[in-house]
């Protein structure tokens, strides 16, 4: 009896996580992917991958297309939003402490797809500050979070990303190549932070920096007007936001049962 609970319960654990593998090589492969494009990715037998989809269609988890790929489905919208804001919830006393030692507005964003997107801010007590709503998303290759999320991505997929979204050019300091992205993201993983210098906005610049070992590439940032945010702001705001990127990731380390 105790030797065939142990077996059950193993295999459910097993299928568990079988199921989250899939999910995550799914959303990896941009949302979308075959039967045969999945056992390939997983090495898993295609019965069994076939079985486990079949499971999580019917609630809602994965969607079989008219072309028969399999999506991510609606259902992991709500579970989706719920995590991003509690994720963002336990790191907006690292942004309060951001705007306390650096007295501009920090913000935290996330890479969902090929945008990113703010998951929470502290706002700065000064007349003239950056607001950014939490929820807004963003392009990836005119902004700190998005450029310093990219630095930590494969090049191959830097090219799906932008590839898909394409390279808008808001202000004329907007980088619009992917030559002179893969150039600045080169410098970004240098020097360990990125810069939106006017890119996004003009007389707007941000220091940001990607959060070691996300789960999901994450990255916080400062941002104020030019005339305050300078480059003797960014040799003062660079070790903070490093202590508190290192601190939110430590948060984020899973405990050990």
């Amino acid at each position: 009896m105790t030797t065939t609970t142990a077996r059950a319960g193993s295999g459910g654990v097993q299928s568990v996580e079988r199921v989250f593998e899939l999910l995550e090589v799914i959303t990896a492969a941009g949302g979308e992917m075959s039967l045969s494009e999945l056992s390939a990715a997983v090495k898993l037998p295609l019965p069994t991958i076939h079985r486990l989809l079949r499971t999580l269609v019917p609630s809602g988890y994965v969607r079989q297309l008219p072309n028969r790929n399999y999506a991510l489905g609606p259902r992991l919208i709500l579970l989706g939003e719920a995590a991003g804001r509690q994720f963002g919830s336990a790191a907006r006393s690292r942004l309060d402490e951001l705007v306390a030692e650096l007295g501009e507005s920090a913000n935290m964003a996330v890479l969902d797809g090929q945008e990113v997107v703010y998951i929470a801010q502290a706002q700065s007590n000064r007349s003239m500050r950056m607001f950014t709503e939490v929820g807004r998303r963003a392009d990836t290759h005119d902004t700190g979070v998005g450029k310093a999320m990219l630095a930590t991505l494969p090049d191959e997929r830097i090219r799906a990303i932008v590839g898909a979204a394409g390279m808008s050019t808001p202000t004329p300091k907007s980088i619009g190549t992917l030559e002179e992205l893969f150039a600045d993201l080169d410098r970004i993983r240098e020097r360990g932070y990125a810069i939106d210098d006017e890119e996004t906005e003009l007389g707007v610049r941000c220091y940001a920096m990607a959060v070691p070992g996300a789960p999901t590439p994450t990255a916080i940032s400062v941002s104020g007007p030019v005339s305050r945010v300078d480059e003797e702001f960014g040799r003062r705001a660079v070790p903070v936001l490093r202590r508190a990127a290192e601190a939110i990731a430590a948060e984020l380390m899973p405990a050990t049962a």
